[in-house]
Order: structure tokens, then sequence, then C-alpha cells
């Protein structure tokens, strides 16, 4: 039996721009107090897309707290940890990473990857507990959405078997250069919001020649163009910088219809 989720991500609180893409991501090792904080109140960015992992969800909640908003005006996501998987340890790891964003609930809680390896249990078998966990934080209210990052088909099927609801999300690598359209189309299939990170390829795509034709044609740069790009693939697009000038140029993508980027 496959359950449906309740709260739609495609009503993210993104104010009047494109929902798909308004958003914000932290990562430790480029963490940015200002960079949050400017993103929230100059350039109408609603969604902060985060990990335990990163390290950051304890500064985060300084920066959103400093931008004035309400919670519920945030769509907030964070992802839980290889180390954290299994039933009561990621019932555990959502509090936790709760109380370290210094809020009450999540928007989205993802799991990070699919396969952790514990002495005795199968990767599959993880996955399943896990999920069940991730299945009941879901039904408490205490996570609005729940989904999974990096899984192939494979593991969706699994999970299909295993457990009772389906990801409501799967965040996947997704750029020029990496463009896995079978799992796209997967997902699509059955009504998983396929979110599509480093559009930039981290930075690898913007030297090539012909993004950079591109950004000559429509007088845009070649981010622009990937980012562009993507959201007219119809992937929810997940840029990151920490440079408040970079993040303003992200939210800049928008053309007319009559421009449709070929990559």
């Amino acid at each position: 039996m496959a359950i449906t989720m309740q709260h739609s991500i495609t009503k993210l609180p993104a104010g009047n721009m494109n929902l798909q893409w308004r958003r914000w991501t932290s990562h430790y090792g480029g963490y940015s107090h200002d960079a949050v904080v400017y993103a929230l109140q100059k350039c109408g960015i609603r969604h902060i897309d985060t990990a335990k992992r990163y390290g950051c969800e304890s500064l985060l909640q300084k920066a959103i707290q400093e931008s004035g908003f309400k919670r519920e005006d945030l769509w907030i996501t964070t992802k839980l940890w290889l180390s954290d998987y299994g039933y009561e340890t990621t019932k555990q790891a959502c509090l936790e990473s709760c109380k370290r964003l210094g809020v009450e609930y999540l928007d989205l809680y993802l799991v990070h990857w699919p396969d952790a390896h514990f002495p005795g249990k199968s990767s599959r078998d993880i996955r399943a507990e896990t999920w069940r966990a991730m299945e009941e934080l879901y039904e408490k209210g205490l996570c609005r959405s729940i989904g999974v990052s990096n899984f192939l088909i494979d593991h969706l099927e699994q999970l299909k078997e295993d457990c009772q609801i389906t990801p409501h999300v799967n965040q996947v690598e997704y750029h020029p250069f990496q463009r896995p359209q079978e799992l796209v189309n997967y997902c699509r299939r059955r009504n998983i919001v396929f979110e599509g990170y480093c559009p930039l390829a981290k930075g690898e795509a913007l030297s090539h020649p012909n993004i950079i034709q591109l950004a000559k044609k429509y007088a845009r740069t070649p981010a622009q163009i990937c980012i562009r790009w993507s959201i007219q693939n119809g992937i929810v697009t997940i840029p990151k910088s920490t440079k408040p000038e970079r993040i303003q140029e992200n939210c800049q993508v928008r053309m007319t219809h009559s421009y449709q980027v070929y990559i």
C-alpha cells in the first residue's frame, strides 16, 4: 500500500517567485551566517536545506531568528546521517536536529544515503528499519514530509516492498553532466518529487564551452544557464552559495518561455 504526502512540497513558501528553486543550502566548510540572513531577507528565499552531516544546524538557528521570519513562513529540510540509521536512533536524531535548529517540526526530513553498514544486518534491512521510524515521525507530525537522498530505483523498489509510505522526495545530484532521466521518470510516475542538487556540477559546468556560449547568447551567467536548464526540465533545483552576489544571481534566472535552454 502506498500512502502519499499530506503537505504538498509544491506549496513551499517562497515569496512570489518560482517555487522550485528559491532555497539556500548550508554545508560544513562553507557556512556563512550573513549569507543565510541575506538570502532570507533580501532574496525572497524561504527554503533552507541542510543536514546533520554539514555540522551547522545549530548555527542556522541563530540566522533564522535574526531573519525575523515566523517558523510557518519557512520550509526547513535536514537529513539523517548514516550513523543514526535504525529505528530508535532515527527518531532520536530527528529530535536532536529539531533542537539544534530551534524548531518543533521539520518540513522535510531525508535519509541522506541509501547504504549503511552495521554488523549482522543487510543494507536493505537497515533502510527498512530506518524508514519505519521515518513513517512514525511523519504520522506524529514531527516531519511534515519525509524522503530520501541519493536513492536509485532498486532502493526505492525495496522500500515500496518493505514499508507503507512512499518517499515524498528523492534528492539526487543533477546537472548537465549527470542526467539520471530513468530515475527522474520513475519518481514522476510514482509522485515522488525529484530534487536536484549540485546544478553547477561543483563548478565544472561553468567553464564548459557550450554553457559559456549559451550564457553569451542569452546575456546570462553560466550559473544562471545551468539553473535555468534544470528548472526548465521540471527539477526542483537546489543551488548553493555563501556569497550574497552569487545568491542574488542564482535568483535571477527568469527568461521568457520562448528562450528554452538546450544543453
